[in-house]
């Protein structure tokens, strides 16, 4: 893939292609009906088949609701596609996501290793299905419930980046205020604090906290995540306000390294961390 160096997501997301309705979403709802009626399956016997109602498969088909992974399996699996509907997963895929995130989520699912400091919330890779759930319903303009349902699925999906193999390197480096702040009440934040620390206890996942009454911070600037890809190159990836940019030049990747190699100097260690998270856990 190539990546025009700090190419705002903003012209990116406006591309017709990427979106529900269109491009490969639609190209795929086409060719999943061609092959049903081929199969000569009405939609509520293959519905039935997959485990779908009638009118979600309508939906997918007439390219209003982007269909999940396991949906395009079974289609093709019932349907004897040999393949053929497999192919458009990956594409199909990246549509589940906001336009500006699409091509920083397809590095990262390939990625050797991920650095990420987080500023405003939980990373997504962090996050419980109910603080997802929290963060997408409080967005504004309002969300629509199904693209809500869409999106809390595509998040989750991200976080099979764990279970990899062979398993990426991944570092996390949160500001306190983040796990301080109860987005979907205590209780949720709760549960998310606990999912942080099972993440942390994994040989391949380091989690620091950078204290508020810490007198340095290298990184005032906002969040950002360093991507190394599968081909062996360093990516930056810096988003705020649903804008974001993917940072290919040597040069400004060489100042986002540095700015987390001493962040992390900066912040906690993993171990200290670890029981800094505890005791907020204690304290909700």
């Amino acid at each position: 893939m190539t990546l025009r160096d700090e190419e705002p997501a903003a012209q990116r997301q406006q591309r017709p292609e990427d979106e529900p309705g269109t491009g490969v979403v639609t190209a795929f709802g086409r060719q999943l009906k061609l092959l049903r009626v081929r199969a000569g399956l009405e939609r509520a016997e293959f519905g039935k088949r997959l485990g779908y109602s009638a009118d979600t498969v309508a939906s997918i088909e007439q390219g209003r609701r982007i269909p999940q992974a396991r949906f395009i399996e079974k289609a093709d699996e019932v349907l004897g596609a040999g393949g053929v509907l497999t192919a458009l997963k990956e594409e199909v895929g990246r549509a589940q996501y906001p336009a500006y995130f699409r091509d920083a989520a397809r590095l990262e699912a390939r990625a050797t290793a991920l650095n990420l400091y987080a500023v405003y919330a939980v990373p997504g890779l962090l996050q419980t299905e109910d603080y997802a759930r929290a963060v997408f319903q409080m967005q504004r303009p309002l969300l629509p419930d199904e693209v809500i349902e869409q999106r809390l699925e595509a998040r989750l999906a991200r976080q099979e980046v764990f279970s990899r193999r062979p398993a990426p390197l991944m570092s996390f480096v949160i500001e306190e205020a983040v796990l301080r702040r109860p987005l979907g009440g205590r209780k949720v934040m709760r549960e998310t604090l606990e999912q942080i620390l099972l993440t942390a206890q994994l040989r391949h996942v380091e989690v620091q906290v950078m204290p508020t009454d810490r007198q340095d911070n290298a990184a005032l600037g906002g969040p950002f995540t360093l991507i190394d890809t599968d081909k062996g190159q360093r990516i930056a990836y810096a988003e705020v306000q649903d804008d974001s940019r993917l940072y290919t030049e040597a040069a400004r990747v060489r100042e986002l390294e540095a700015r987390y190699g001493i962040l992390r100097s900066q912040a906690l260690t993993p171990s200290e961390s670890f029981a800094f998270i505890e005791k907020l856990m204690g304290e909700s």
